[in-house]
């Protein structure tokens, strides 16, 4: 295994780097030789290494190193190694991790060069001739061509090997992804290879069709049955008055119609009133409904972690999903007088009156809690401006000092050292490294950041403006 991972196409072109990948390579053999099965990638599972992710492995490999006298001196440097060996194995298919460990926390570093490099060169030339023509911007395309490395990393093949319930794995694993933190989710990648005609004709272009998330503007009929309404006559009594809608409103209010009417008004008196027929409700089923609709469940996580249900007042929807059942009863009344035949059978006292439709509860309300919020925070202004001024100080003072300090020199704010970052290509931005942490800091935008926000809570608490006020601010305005 090593003499052919040390060969070409998988040898580096810097001497330097070629020599890291072979101790790393050599160290990440050695680990797995010990771990029974056929081939390696039967080791690679035994060893707990895919379970862990893709940067938790390490410190497994470097245990074992360190108890066989094989680590470096230094921790860090059998990091290093480790990840550098690990690329020709994954490139070469002699293992191919799982998805998820190729995504956990984030792709494998340089994954898409190797793989274009060793694996299928002819391939990712042909994906990048096509984002040459396509509009997306470069961190869209970046971002695509990665996620394909990802496929053929667990997946094994080329790219033209890549199939859509690939694709759809990758999709659907982003989505739950996504639910724990911030992932970027886009499906560009399988339109890059639709473009490039990987997958067959009747193929669709978007994942969203393969994976069953997009069906597309369904029918009335749909949105009703949605709720499984159990009186017929009543069914079709709501599809026929949507259907009068449907040409006077957009698709996205003719959804939330069905689900007022369908899912809050009958759905939920057919639950609390089995065998209800008739829309002449009696004053305490109608009372009972609004004190029900007044409120909504709300699913949270408690201390222990579990899921629990509480019910919190409605706002402004509240009042909303009311003036639908209003207009409902009225359109019905209205429309009983000119076809009778049709709707004169459904017309029936409306059980909502027009005082319950003021909004003017609500709008006090809505000031109350305004007010409330206000009364908390007014306390704490004073604290807030002088922090902000402070921390605009200090950005705009460390970012002066690393601009009077020469590359690789260390500096000195506010009591912290600084040493200024070393970069390969001369950027208008300026880095600063923590000798302690090693972390790298991007001076230039936190000082900006600095200095608008100081700016914008002196322009609101000075002026009393509103914050859509001070979005349209300009110098005209200030002048």
């Amino acid at each position: 295994m090593l003499a052919r991972l040390l060969a070409p196409p998988f040898v580096l072109d810097a001497p330097g780097s070629q020599d890291r990948r072979k101790v790393g390579l050599t160290k990440v053999l050695q680990w797995l030789e010990q771990y029974p099965g056929q081939t390696w990638q039967d080791r690679w599972l035994v060893s707990g290494a895919d379970a862990a992710g893709n940067i938790d492995w390490r410190h497994l490999a470097t245990r074992w190193l360190q108890s066989a006298g094989l680590a470096y001196r230094t921790r860090k440097n059998d990091f290093t190694a480790l990840g550098s060996g690990i690329l020709p194995l994954i490139s070469g298919d002699v293992i191919r991790p799982s998805l998820s460990w190729l995504l956990t926390p984030g792709t494998v570093q340089i994954l898409t060069a190797e793989m274009a490099r060793s694996r299928d060169p002819e391939g990712f030339a042909a994906l990048v001739d096509v984002c040459r023509r396509d509009p997306a911007n470069a961190t869209t395309k970046d971002g695509a061509l990665r996620r394909i490395a990802t496929i053929m990393a667990a997946k094994g093949g080329m790219v033209r090997d890549i199939t859509a319930g690939d694709c759809v794995e990758m999709v659907e694993l982003l989505l739950s992804m996504a639910t724990e933190g911030p992932v970027t989710t886009s499906a560009y990648f399988y339109q890059l290879l639709h473009a490039m005609g990987v997958f067959p004709e009747a193929a669709p272009s978007t994942v969203r069709v393969v994976s069953g998330r997009a069906q597309g503007q369904i029918s009335v009929e749909k949105m009703i049955d949605r709720y499984q309404i159990a009186c017929r006559p009543v069914r079709d009594l709501l599809v026929d008055y949507m259907r009068e809608h449907q040409l006077s409103v957009d698709y996205t209010s003719l959804r939330q119609l069905a689900f007022g009417l369908g899912k809050l008004f009958w759905e939920d008196l057919e639950e609390h009133h089995p065998g209800i027929d008739s829309l002449r409700l009696a004053p305490d089923i109608a009372a009972a409904w609004k004190q029900r609709i007044a409120m909504k469940k709300i699913r949270s996580k408690n201390a222990s972690g579990e899921i629990v249900e509480t019910e919190v007042p409605r706002t402004t929807k509240g009042l909303n999903y009311l003036a639908m059942v209003r207009s409902f009863y009225l359109d019905l009344a209205q429309w009983a007088i000119d076809d009778p035949t049709c709707w004169g059978v459904w017309a029936a006292p409306c059980p909502i009156r027009e005082e319950e439709m003021s909004r003017r509860k609500e709008h006090a309300s809505r000031k109350s809690r305004m007010d409330q919020r206000t009364r908390e925070r007014l306390p704490v202004l004073p604290t807030l401006a002088r922090t902000i001024d402070t921390e605009r100080t200090l950005a705009a003072e460390r970012l002066a000092a690393a601009q009077a300090t020469t590359p690789g020199d260390e500096f000195t704010t506010a009591g912290q050292c600084w040493r200024r970052s070393v970069n390969k290509n001369p950027t208008a931005k300026v880095w600063a490294d923590d000798p302690h942490t090693g972390k790298r800091r991007d001076l230039t935008p936190e000082e900006h950041r600095a200095f608008f926000a100081w700016a914008i809570v002196e322009v609101l608490r000075r002026t009393g403006i509103r914050v859509e006020e001070l979005t349209e601010l300009s110098h005209h305005s200030l002048v």
